[in-house]
């Protein structure tokens, strides 16, 4: 059966030469998309409840869904296929900065997560790496597939926390940065979700001839 399954495998021409996708490569890809998913959802329903709700009772809900959205964020970076593992390893640490820094914040200060970094923009120079991880893949997609949503996203990430740590954008402007980008992450993780598999797997070719340069 599983000679069988082997044989049939369908081979793919890439620059470097033929390759194969194995079942290992589509759980990865599986894995990365349900990162994104659930760091989507996530982040949609922290936006919610910021911008529909006037209770202050609900801000302190907001820390176990920024959680749940860095923690498959990170899912999404381990599994990600980018061909230069130096931008792979520096969005990693990215992630990591931000991580690290989420923590001392969340269980540092006296008020809910989301009032200090609401309230504090400074400590955007710590947090803020977490969200320059996720611009980077929103990048890495807007490149390879000419997503417009996330052409979109590339550049509202960054406009609205530069704009929120330097003092410049009105609140109702943030508040409309903050529901688009909610938003169009979550059509960025459906489509995904419906995408073909192999095109997120890419060129297997390049990446073992990149390894065996370093060899």
């Amino acid at each position: 059966m599983n000679t069988q399954t082997i044989s049939q495998a369908e081979v793919y021409q890439g620059q470097f030469g033929e390759f194969t996708i194995t079942q290992s490569d589509r759980t990865g890809v599986i894995i990365y998309r349900t990162g994104l998913m659930v760091a989507a959802l996530s982040f949609a329903i922290a936006t919610g409840l910021v911008l529909f709700s006037n209770q202050l009772g609900v801000i302190p809900v907001i820390t176990p869904l920024y959680t749940c959205f860095s923690l498959a964020l990170g899912v999404s970076l381990l599994t990600i296929h980018i061909y230069m593992a130096f931008l792979h390893r520096v969005l990693q640490a990215f992630w990591l900065i931000g991580i690290i820094s989420s923590f001392v914040i969340g269980h540092f200060d006296s008020q809910p997560f989301a009032m200090t970094v609401y309230n504090q923009p400074l400590t955007l120079f710590g947090v803020g790496f977490t969200f320059a991880a996720l611009t980077g893949i929103y990048f890495k997609e807007a490149f390879c597939f000419h997503r417009l949503e996330t052409k979109f996203l590339t550049a509202i990430v960054p406009t609205l926390l530069l704009g929120h740590l330097l003092g410049i954008l009105p609140i109702q402007i943030e508040q409309f940065l903050l529901g688009a980008w909610a938003i169009l992450f979550l059509v960025f993780a459906i489509r995904k979700a419906l995408q073909a598999i192999p095109p997120d797997i890419g060129d297997k070719s390049v990446f073992v001839y990149l390894k065996s340069k370093k060899t």
